[in-house]
């Protein structure tokens, strides 16, 4: 008697196994599992000494979760800054372009048109008073100073770095930050490739003359929305709304530790919709603005284990 099996019951195994792998490559996908391996196996393989000396993000907790920006519910805020000097936030919005400034508990300001103006995406603060705007479809960065009597800013009334990749598309320029201990701005591309380049300044209006790459070997993201420098530690927060994920990366680019965006994760009720923006203060606290206009706070447990769990 032959031990095969019959030919329908057959069927129905391979079937079946097909639909168990499919169903394991859309989880894997929705739960971007790809995405957070290699990092989870590199966080793994810090001591405890290298985990003090970093961000190391699963020691965060949600301490405030979306909260709407007053205001903003008819526009996309996009990216995040900490400004040290009085202590609040910056974002801005897409739809009617303006700069916004937020308290660190998520309450709007003040809101400052952005004239001329077409698609800004990405805001940094650097020193003396001075903040930086990218604006992704005219592919430019322009400085401006700001003051508390500032009540506008026009596209071309200070000198226009052009970040080149005319191609680019929508796929242009998202993440900046300032990098106070070398003295440059970080720039993330968004996606086609991700990638992440310096641009030498002098905190003022003064930029050198062309963007230089940096390493990204921890990145593995289906997109970059945001970045900022801890200013403690030197390390770079690497925020991505496709990959659901927020990403320390050391001075070398390499990966060091992660927080997944999903719900039940870092005591989030549910998944934050599409992070844009992130940013951390002097404490240590890490801001997250997400579209269209939510606000989260992330603060490190110090009573909490080092380990992820």
């Amino acid at each position: 008697m032959s031990s095969r099996l019959p030919s329908p019951f057959r069927h129905r195994v391979l079937l079946g196994l097909a639909a168990s792998f499919a169903i394991g490559a859309a989880l894997t996908r929705y739960m971007h599992w790809d995405d957070r391996a290699l990092v989870w196996l590199s966080e793994h393989r810090l001591t405890q000494a290298q985990r003090a000396d970093s961000i190391w993000l699963p020691g965060y907790q949600v301490v405030l979760q979306g909260k709407p920006l007053a205001g903003l519910e008819e526009d996309e805020t996009s990216d995040l800054a900490y400004n040290p000097v009085t202590g609040t936030l910056f974002t801005v919005t897409g739809k009617a372009p303006t700069l916004v400034e937020i308290s660190r508990t998520g309450d709007v300001l003040r809101k400052i048109p952005l004239k001329g103006f077409s698609n800004p995406e990405g805001v940094a603060v650097l020193e003396g008073g001075h903040v930086a705007v990218t604006d992704e479809r005219r592919r430019t960065l322009s400085i401006f100073e700001l003051d508390p009597q500032t009540r506008e800013l026009t596209a071309g009334s200070t000198p226009e770095f052009d970040l080149g990749f005319p191609d680019s598309g929508n796929k242009g320029f998202e993440g900046i930050a300032w990098d106070p201990a070398k003295g440059r701005l970080i720039l993330g591309k968004e996606r086609g490739p991700v990638a992440l380049f310096s641009l030498g300044s002098d905190g003022n209006d003064a930029l050198d003359d062309g963007l230089r790459p940096l390493p990204s070997y921890g990145l593995g993201m289906r997109n970059l929305s945001a970045l900022s420098v801890d200013p403690r530690t030197g390390h770079l927060l690497v925020l991505s709304a496709q990959s659901n994920l927020l990403l320390e990366l050391d001075e070398q680019g390499e990966p060091v530790s992660f927080i997944s965006l999903l719900g039940g994760m870092n005591g989030l009720e549910a998944r934050i919709p599409r992070a844009e923006g992130v940013a951390m203060d002097e404490r240590g606290d890490i801001y997250v603005v997400s579209e269209p206009n939510l606000f989260y706070v992330f603060r490190k447990n110090l009573l909490a284990g080092a380990d992820r769990g």
